[in-house]
């Protein structure tokens, strides 16, 4: 299959460029092309003998990009261009195309992506996520005491916060506030760069975990595996300076391994199942269906809150310095860089065939 596959690694387009969209707009969501990203994925692919590749921008051409190269399956490797919830955009093209895909479908990436809808969706799933507010401050200054909603959310309570876009990457644009009085510029702010919803958050005062979930099926060295449930892996620590009360962007500070720190030591155990047990959670209760890339943190009693799920988690091929927060724990499951990306292509291509035959007619045909 892999030899005669035509595939197209899709990244963010760039609006600026000619012929990209019909009029530029506000971008709800911080932009990022991630194109060097889809290049590691493409190369890997390639490695893998997937001998025909084409990286193509997610803009309003994709449709004609992907019939001139007559592709039977794309890869989604893009957060969108601008507008709201863009991070569906491109799902929702290659569903009007018919070209399936390796991605979240587009309601399940919208509901990721928004912070807000997603901590709804958690706490209607019985899953800890800490206590939150959402704010449209369209009409000039905001005051947290003239909120009915924000009275609602926190009863009483006087801080911390943070505030910071429902729509994001990367920790950009996040704020953190000491106490109530600090909450009303910060979300004039937010607002102000995104012009979309902004949410309020109870700050936990905890230490803060990632861990990544995906399908079933895995590679290890090249041999494919049926795991009979999903796979979390890659449970680390974000390791905060004693300055820091949020994790400080990737486009600042590149994750190395000073920044992160795997759970392998014998006294991780208990909060390494936690996490585990919390992503099996989500995937099941969500009903997620392909690799996301979740942000917790504890209280400071220790207790778990799912902070977001991020749908379109970091595959940057490590480095000899630099690597990504999914690819760290790798090593500990006897894969590679490779091996993660079989297993993501593998799985999906099970969940296709297997579940969703009526919208793989062209990987049939190939087939």
């Amino acid at each position: 299959m892999l030899k005669r596959l035509r595939m197209s690694v899709i990244y963010g387009g760039n609006k600026s460029a000619e012929g990209a969209v019909i009029e530029p707009t506000n971008n709800a969501r911080s932009w990022k092309s991630y194109e060097a990203v889809a290049k590691d994925i493409a190369n890997a692919m390639e490695r893998l003998g997937c001998r025909r590749i084409n990286l193509v921008p997610d803009d309003m051409r994709l449709g004609e990009e992907l019939k001139a190269n007559n592709t039977h399956l794309a890869w989604l490797n893009t957060g969108g261009v601008q507008g709201l919830c863009s991070v569906a955009h491109a799902p929702a093209m290659l569903e009007l195309f018919g070209i399936p895909y390796i991605g979240h479908d587009p309601m399940m990436a919208g509901i990721l992506d928004s912070k807000h809808v997603f901590k709804r969706q958690l706490r209607s799933a019985g899953i800890a996520t800490a206590s939150f507010a959402i704010v449209l401050p369209e009409e000039g200054k905001y005051e947290t005491s003239d909120d009915p909603v924000f009275e609602n959310a926190f009863r009483g309570y006087e801080g911390p916060f943070i505030v910071k876009p429902v729509s994001g990457r990367a920790s950009l644009n996040v704020i953190y506030c000491a106490n109530r009085a600090e909450v009303g510029k910060a979300v004039e702010e937010v607002y102000g760069t995104t012009r979309n919803f902004v949410l309020v958050e109870q700050y936990l005062s905890g230490r803060e975990y990632c861990v990544a979930i995906a399908g079933p099926i895995i590679s290890r060295g090249g041999q494919l595996e049926h795991l009979g449930h999903p796979f979390a892996f890659s449970p680390l620590e974000r390791v905060l300076d004693a300055d820091e009360k949020i994790f400080t962007s990737m486009d600042v500070k590149p994750i190395s391994g000073e920044r992160a720190r795997l759970l392998n030591r014998p006294e991780d155990a208990k909060v390494r199942a936690e996490l585990e047990q919390l992503a099996h959670d989500v995937w099941n209760r969500i009903g997620i269906e392909t690799l996301v890339r979740l942000d917790i943190r504890a209280d400071e009693n220790g207790k778990l809150h799912v902070l977001e799920a991020n749908p379109k988690p970091d595959l940057k091929a490590p480095s000899a310095n630099v690597t990504s927060l999914v690819a760290m724990g790798l090593p500990e499951f006897g894969m590679s860089y490779d091996d993660l990306i079989l297993s993501v292509f593998a799985d999906r291509m099970d969940m296709l065939l297997s579940q969703r035959r009526g919208k793989a007619d062209r990987l049939m045909r190939l087939i």
